[in-house]
């Protein structure tokens, strides 16, 4: 019985090696851009991409910080260095404050970012003397004791403060507007009248120490080169993602996550070889007959690697693909790409003359599927007249179970979605306009995302929530849009319509059928595979999610973990749903941790289950002391018995049967306390 155990522990090391608990956060941020390093004493703390991270000189030993291991915020601006109190002060773009002991011990100092005033809270530089932190403000001075981790003094000078410095009992303020200010230090600094002009403005640049800097450039602390994920999705084992419509001068990002190493698809000497500037990488799809092969959607045209280097650019000259109203170059606007099974590329060209749908067979031949109905911009030429472009925000090709091709047009002319089926080259439009009580869809004017659950109903999300449109209307001649309606649960036959007036910017379904929604300015919502309870809601105040601005959802089927892509970058929960098997085997049903050793408190897994299978926990003598159902393909359990009480040292087997009843399979868990 000993060895089996073991070697069950042993697979279950070898398969899952990466596998994070369910309920971990974790954070992927590029700290590539280095704006600061600060040295104290044998370690370098180093500011970069707004990330922080430190060296270890001694032991060269590397660690990053974030939200989910050490900080309270993101978007770190300014890092200093205070070796009377031996504590690094770190302040956010947003004013909030951190200071951190050597060995990453943190004290939160949110006053400023709590503090409450119509001025200008902007920060505009730290500066550190002795146990204190001088902030300089849009406003002035704010005066941080760090040793006893209080904000001790807020001097509204009226000016905006570009430096701080003490100087032979004086404390110096800068303002690259008035000039530079001055007051002794045992004056009332609360008091404008004891600053005094003392010298016209002296630009300080800033530098960082060449050696210091030298060494950084040397680290390699992981994580993406930019923290830019507009678009991202899952597949083959890989994250990939994309920069997306970040500015219009945003360098081309593409950066694939293998669950170990990020590969940066080339950037270098594209814009030399195509002739347009190489930036805003919108989407991208893999060729399901070559997974070395991609093409990525652009705002100015249509790009195609190979294990990640540029081999092939289209655009107007050497395609279909059209300029918005046959003007700049720059503006080739490829809103989406997607596979078929077969290999062909089907792409969608915005604000295009005559083009819509455009094909790229297998064998490499173009083909136009141009449809009159999608013709909706109306836009004025050089000559005063006027033509009719193709609709300015197709986007989210996704292929359903029906093999019908979905997107949607995120743009407020016409906001809708549609399905277009390739073997008979139909288009069906559907737009909104009452939901299934006659309610009017009064205020929707971008259609973000769409997504198809496990029961073939097509969700969109929109600026004023989700909209669903059940699997029976989808062929309808007057299809149903549906606003779910949960019911409050009060004693009253009232409902609310489900996340009602949120923009709702992503849509990811689970293992279980549950719904993930991202929304702009409010978390993650993560709802029931029934619609009818919110199982989630993430928020920056309650989790380590990066922001509340999402911009992107991919989720790993196999081990549950859901990359969340934010306007702060890009961070990860790990969810209690997979994807669940179609058969339960000896092979594919397995629980970690196993062995479970003593002091582990967390839950205990058991994934490779069939969808909705029942699951049993019995001791070896056959008392049962934990069942349920799978959520997707996992079932947790918490370690205790049917009571509450913590179970015994032993083997316990975890029985398993389909949900129709059909047998599954039996593993092993070893519990020792």
């Amino acid at each position: 019985m000993k060895h089996i155990i073991l070697t069950a522990a042993f697979i279950i090391s070898t398969a899952s090696a990466t596998a994070e608990g369910i309920g971990t956060w974790r954070n992927y941020l590029a700290y590539s851009d280095i704006t600061d390093v600060q040295q104290a004493g044998g370690t370098l703390f180093v500011l970069a991409s707004e990330g922080l991270y430190s060296y270890n000189t001694a032991d060269q030993s590397i660690t990053t910080y974030d939200k989910a291991n050490a900080l309270s915020d993101c978007g770190i601006q300014f890092i200093a260095w205070s070796a009377a109190t031996s504590r690094l002060a770190i302040v956010y773009d947003n004013g909030n404050m951190d200071l951190m002991q050597r060995d990453g011990t943190v004290t939160n100092l949110p006053d400023y970012y709590n503090y409450s005033t119509t001025l200008d809270k902007t920060v505009y530089g730290i500066d550190v003397a002795g146990t204190h932190a001088y902030l300089s403000t849009a406003f002035g001075v704010v005066d941080v004791n760090m040793a006893d981790a209080e904000i001790t003094g807020a001097y509204n000078l009226g000016f905006r403060v570009d430096y701080v410095y003490t100087d032979g009992g004086r404390i110096y303020a800068a303002s690259s507007t008035d000039g530079t200010y001055s007051a002794l230090m045992t004056a009332n600094l609360l008091d404008p009248s004891s600053w005094t002009w003392t010298a016209p403005y002296t630009e300080r640049p800033k530098t960082i120490d060449p050696e210091l800097l030298a060494t950084a450039r040397t680290l390699r602390p992981g994580g993406p080169r930019r923290n830019l994920f507009a678009f991202m999705k899952f597949e083959h084992g890989k994250l990939y993602t994309c920069g997306g419509p970040q500015s219009t001068d945003q360098t081309g990002t593409i950066q694939v996550y293998d669950g170990n190493d990020w590969n940066i698809y080339q950037e270098d000497g594209i814009s030399t070889l195509t002739g347009v500037n190489y930036q805003n990488i919108y989407n991208l799809d893999i060729d399901p007959t070559d997974t070395t092969h991609v093409f990525a959607g652009a705002r100015n045209g249509l790009y195609e690697y190979r294990g990640g280097e540029f081999v092939n650019y289209y655009g107007y000259q050497n395609s279909p693909i059209e300029r918005f109203n046959g003007r700049s170059v720059e503006y080739q606007i490829i809103g989406s790409v997607k596979f078929d099974a077969a290999g062909n590329l089907w792409v969608l060209n915005c604000q295009a003359p005559t083009q819509s749908i455009i094909e790229l067979t297998a064998d490499g031949e173009w083909v136009s599927h141009a449809k009159e109905s999608l013709m909706q911009v109306e836009t004025a030429m050089n000559d005063g007249t006027t033509n009719m472009n193709s609709l300015a925000g197709m986007k989210g090709l996704m292929t359903d179970s029906r093999g019908l091709l979905w997107f949607v047009n995120d743009n407020y002319i016409v906001p809708s979605f549609y399905a277009y089926q390739p073997e008979t080259d139909a288009l069906a439009t559907f737009i909104p306009e009452v939901n299934q009580n006659g309610t009017a869809f009064s205020s929707i004017y971008n259609i973000r995302c769409i997504a198809e659950d496990i029961d073939g109903n097509i969700w969109v999300g929109t600026n004023t929530g989700p909209i669903m449109l059940e699997a029976s209307q989808i062929t309808s001649d007057n299809p149903v849009f549906t606003q779910v309606i949960v019911p409050r649960n009060d004693g009253t036959n009232y409902g609310d319509y489900l996340l009602s007036g949120l923009d709702i910017t992503a849509i990811a379904i689970d293992g279980a059928g549950r719904k993930w929604f991202g929304t702009s300015g409010s978390g993650v919502y993560l709802v029931s595979e029934d619609n009818m309870t919110q199982v989630e809601h993430f928020t920056t105040d309650n989790s380590p999610l990066l922001s509340d601005n999402i911009q992107s959802i991919a989720i790993n089927g196999t081990t549950g973990e859901v990359f969340i892509g934010t306007t702060a970058g890009l961070c990860s929960y790990v969810s209690d749903a997979t994807t669940p098997t179609d058969e339960m085997t000896k092979d594919n049903v397995y629980a970690y941790p196993n062995p479970v050793r003593p002091g582990y408190t967390g839950l205990i897994t058991v994934t490779g289950l069939t969808l909705n299978a029942d699951v049993k926990i019995t001791t070896s003598n056959g008392v049962l002391v934990a069942e349920g159902r799978s959520t997707g393909g996992t079932f947790t359990w918490d370690g205790c018995d049917l009571d509450g009480r913590r179970v015994a040292s032993g083997v316990y087997m975890v029985q398993t049967a389909t949900s129709s009843g059909d047998s599954g399979t039996v593993c092993k868990i070893a519990i020792v306390n």
